[in-house]
């Protein structure tokens, strides 16, 4: 079975990944095998690849946003889970002892497993996961079909919609924040479905972002107001979340935030933030990272996508594609996500 194999990572995802026969393990206790039917790609699956994120085992299969079915159950596993269509997303496994997930904080767990950093992710035809982490697609709407159309429909909900989701959670958005103000920062995956459930809310939504058709697609979305990073938000923001990986946007958030509002971080890996005027975070303004999501994260994210009437986009790549996915996505050569199909 072909998949995708990072063993050095280098600069050039083409050198860093290889193509190669891979036969994965038969599931073990409480483990499913998943046949993969779609893969998106995420820009930490870039920052992996070429090493900005240190690679914590290697060689390692790449991928954390995956749709497929249970094809094997390992014993402990219902045997009706076999043709299930579920989802695998970043956080792998916990281990349910510490005192992280023993106070609903599994995203924090001090051994946390990540699916595509610690355990083979879904760059290729077969996947093994945690049964408990492999988690059911419900009737998300008549844009998320069974079959593979809707499984290339839901693949980029599984990292960029559920860590935009949490990010809304962090900055302390949610149903309840009708009329408040929130900034995004940096439109790309996350942030393009992020916004669709903030609407949904009925928040006030203002984007930033480096390019002027960004902003346009932004208006287009539904946001109140969008313009470049030499722009000024019209008005202070209850809220902000940043989704570009550099440091100085972090800063140029928090200087749009009106009292007591927060700033959520999300990203895996950032350059460093540069020094911040303690005017601009006095009153109770406050700056919190984003780390990881939980099970209920993607519960309660994909009981929602129905209702928000959520749509992706995506650019459909053969697996073999993954690199040049990789070098597009670092050029900024993408509308939405990559979604990777190992067929």
């Amino acid at each position: 079975m072909p998949a995708q194999v990072l063993h050095h990572p280098g600069a050039d995802p083409a050198a860093a990944l290889r193509w190669q026969d891979w036969a994965p393990s038969e599931p073990g206790s409480g483990e499913v095998l998943v046949t993969v039917s779609a893969s998106a790609v995420c820009r930490t699956d870039l920052q992996l690849v070429t090493g900005d994120l240190a690679a914590r085992r290697l060689p390692i299969i790449p991928g954390h946003q995956v749709v497929g079915h249970i094809a094997a159950v390992g014993p402990g596993v219902p045997a009706d889970r076999v043709g299930e269509r579920v989802g695998l997303v970043w956080l792998a496994r916990s281990c349910g002892e510490c005192r992280f997930c023993l106070t609903g904080r599994e995203n924090l767990c001090v051994a946390a497993q990540f699916t595509g950093w610690d355990v083979d992710g879904g760059y290729a035809d077969h996947v093994l996961a945690r049964a408990d982490f492999a988690h059911p697609i419900p009737d998300l709407g008549s844009a998320f079909p069974r079959g593979r159309e809707g499984d290339i429909a839901v693949a980029p909900l599984l990292c960029g919609g559920v860590i935009g989701f949490r990010s809304l959670r962090v900055a302390g958005v949610g149903a309840e924040s009708a009329g408040s103000t929130l900034g995004l920062f940096g439109f790309g995956a996350s942030a393009l479905l992020a916004i669709q459930v903030a609407i949904h809310w009925g928040v006030r939504c203002f984007v930033v972002t480096r390019s002027a058709d960004e902003a346009q697609r932004a208006l287009a979305m539904g946001a109140e107001w969008a313009g470049t990073y030499d722009d000024a938000i019209p008005v202070p923001l209850d809220a902000a979340v940043t989704f570009a990986p550099v440091g100085w946007v972090v800063a140029a958030a928090l200087e749009s935030l009106d009292r007591g509002g927060t700033v959520a971080v999300n990203a895996i890996h950032l350059d460093e933030i540069p020094p911040l005027d303690y005017d601009n975070l006095w009153w109770e303004r406050s700056i919190r990272s984003v780390a990881n999501v939980t099970r209920e994260d993607v519960h309660d994210f994909l009981a929602v996508v129905g209702p928000a009437g959520v749509r992706t986009t995506s650019e459909v790549l053969p697996l073999a594609d993954a690199a040049r996915a990789l070098v597009r996505l670092r050029d900024g050569d993408v509308a939405g996500a990559f979604v990777l199909l190992p067929d």
